[in-house]
């Protein structure tokens, strides 16, 4: 359904009982409300959880940007190693505001909050600048944002910077992306080839705005560094990361547990930057153990 949410048009899907604890879900970079496999979002509903996805703005169904052009990633590269922030046509902070909106639009006063990669970084921003909405963050495969990190290996950088042959063509699109996420995916949970294209064929078919992924990753740019602020934060949190993560190296997860008050966090041998349906129960364990943890930080 579409909602409006901070003056915008925003993609949303809500289920469970109006009455179970709400769970605010928040993907990554250009990903869609889609992502989140089915057998997840039903094992969370099955504990007793509200699911609430939804497309960040400029992806899926929610409201286009297309209006901002493409960005000029090789300048904004530069100006970014200058130590400059690069123009974006929106924020984070603009994102994070989506999502307190979604919560506003839907009558939901506060719920726990599960963000993956940009989405963690989006959560981040929602806790920072609308304490009263999270009960707990879960923050996977993200980042405080600290320039000190190590970004990505050499592979997957060349790997983002390559595109489709054919970039209309639907099998050269999903063979690109297929190559993508077998290099940053989990080295010790494998997904086949043929279950990768078939979930790419469908985000593609829904939808696919290749721009919004460089507008996202401008905001993600300009947004910087979080950790002053996230000292500051005070929200029952917990941080899992895979240590064969090649995207955002594992080095982010110990760093963005130490600069949250009282953040449980959780290393995991094998996994790499996506979701494993063999980790699942690892993950709603930890979900589950921070909404009971909220109760402490009210």
């Amino acid at each position: 359904m579409q909602l409006s949410a901070n003056g915008i048009s925003i993609e949303v899907q809500d289920e469970g009982a109006p009455s179970s604890e709400p769970l605010l879900l928040i993907m990554g970079l250009g990903m869609q409300l889609i992502a989140w496999p089915t057998g997840f979002v039903q094992s969370l509903l099955r504990k007793g959880f509200r699911v609430i996805r939804f497309d960040n703005r400029d992806v899926g169904l929610s409201q286009s940007f297309d209006d901002f052009g493409v960005p000029n990633v090789a300048l904004d590269v530069v100006k970014y190693a200058l130590g400059m922030h690069p123009r974006s046509a929106y924020s984070l902070a603009d994102m994070a505001d989506d999502a307190a909106g979604v919560l506003a639009s839907l009558g939901v006063p506060s719920a726990h909050v599960l963000g993956v990669s940009m989405g963690g970084m989006v959560a981040q921003r929602l806790a920072l600048r609308h304490r009263e909405r999270v009960k707990s963050l879960t923050l996977m495969m993200t980042s405080s944002g600290a320039r000190h990190l190590p970004g990505p290996s050499m592979k997957v950088r060349a790997a983002m910077m390559w595109r489709p042959t054919q970039p209309a063509d639907m099998a050269a699109i999903v063979a690109y992306y297929v190559r993508l996420y077998r290099l940053i995916g989990s080295p010790g949970y494998p997904s086949p080839d043929a279950e990768i294209a078939q979930r790419v064929e469908g985000w593609v078919r829904r939808s696919y705005r290749p721009a919004a992924n460089l507008r996202q990753l401008m905001a993600i740019a300009a947004d910087g560094n979080r950790s002053a602020e996230l000292r500051r934060l005070n929200v029952a949190t917990h941080v899992v990361h895979g240590r064969d993560d090649a995207l955002v190296p594992v080095q982010a997860g110990h760093d963005l547990a130490r600069k949250i008050m009282g953040a449980t966090l959780e290393i995991i041998d094998g996994m790499g930057h996506d979701l494993p349906e063999a980790l699942w129960p690892r993950f709603l364990r930890g979900i589950e153990a921070a909404a009971m943890r909220s109760t402490q930080h009210a």
